[in-house]
């Protein structure tokens, strides 16, 4: 058997890599990823303790959420797609999605000051759910200017 390099394949491993880091943090390191933001806003006034510091810090952790999934589920149908381009493609991307946000949960409940949160993999879902109707919107566009190109 032969090894042939497969950049989007690749890209798909090392982006989970980054998944699986960014959940192997303890709880106090997780929290101050979302540091940046609230640095930001004590600038403009919105101090420690705010509540509405807390509700933003709540938002971008779970925005953190989504867009690492979303970015899973395209990564994962441009490397899918090309193996086996069908409409299976899109299921297999929402199931891979889950399942992979299912088991970074559970690793998540072996990290000091982590858990679990079946919440986060709804997130993680809906991210992945974004991502397949962006990469399918992106293909349809795509195959239309073709046509148009074509025609003239």
């Amino acid at each position: 058997m032969r090894f042939t390099f497969n950049p989007k394949l690749t890209a798909l491993c090392l982006w989970m890599g980054v998944i699986f880091f960014l959940s192997h943090q303890n709880g106090q390191d997780s929290s101050q990823t979302s540091g940046i933001l609230l640095e930001l806003l004590s600038l403009i006034g919105i101090g420690p303790g705010s509540s509405v510091q807390g509700a933003l810090s709540y938002i971008v952790r779970k925005a953190g959420h989504f867009s690492e999934y979303l970015i899973l589920a395209i990564l994962f149908l441009r490397y899918r797609k090309e193996q086996e381009p069908s409409w299976k493609s899109d299921f297999h991307a929402l199931l891979f999605v889950f399942l992979y946000a299912c088991s970074d949960e559970f690793h998540q409940s072996f990290i000091p000051g982590r858990g679990p949160a079946f919440f986060d993999v709804m997130i993680d879902t809906a991210g992945g759910l974004t991502g397949i109707m962006l990469y399918e919107w992106k293909q349809r566009l795509t195959v239309r200017q073709n046509k148009l190109i074509c025609r003239k």
